[in-house]
């Protein structure tokens, strides 16, 4: 197992700076990748398996990358925010008898398209060494 590395800071301060590994990048980049291939798979439950799948990597790094463990609770907490938000368009249906699909029908298109988009980009940006915090996410897990 690789191990993070120092690499000398930007500045003129001379601060070090801590990089991921290529292993702890690969992890980090696997959990918003698995939440989506999950998510993708099922269409029901999408945020469920989405964050079942993530919680499954971060099981997996959480004592030994805190980088990869830090974007994996990310995909975690994205992953069921989208769930949450879903779900609350289909009650607003349900409770507006049917009217409100109105509203619940483009909405759940541009969840889909802010799911897919955000978790590759995420995952790009995990696979850089770089953080990475979703748009309109609900912090359920720190």
């Amino acid at each position: 197992m690789e191990t993070s590395t120092y690499e000398s800071g930007g500045d003129a301060t001379g601060v070090q700076t801590l990089s991921p590994s290529l292993t702890d990048r690969q992890w980090a980049a696997a959990a918003h990748a698995a939440a989506l291939v999950a998510a993708m798979a099922t269409s029901l439950w999408a945020g469920v398996a989405g964050a079942i799948a993530a919680v499954g990597v971060w099981m997996l790094v959480r004592d030994r990358s805190a980088f990869a463990s830090e974007h994996a609770k990310e995909a975690v907490n994205f992953n069921l925010s989208m769930f949450i938000y879903a779900a609350a368009a289909v009650v607003f249906s349900i409770f507006t008898l049917g009217i409100g699909l109105i509203v619940a029908l483009p909405l759940w298109g541009i969840l889909a398209l802010l799911w897919i988009v955000c978790t590759l980009v995420a995952a790009f940006k995990a696979y850089d060494g770089q953080p990475y915090r979703y748009p309109v996410t609900i912090r359920l897990f720190k």
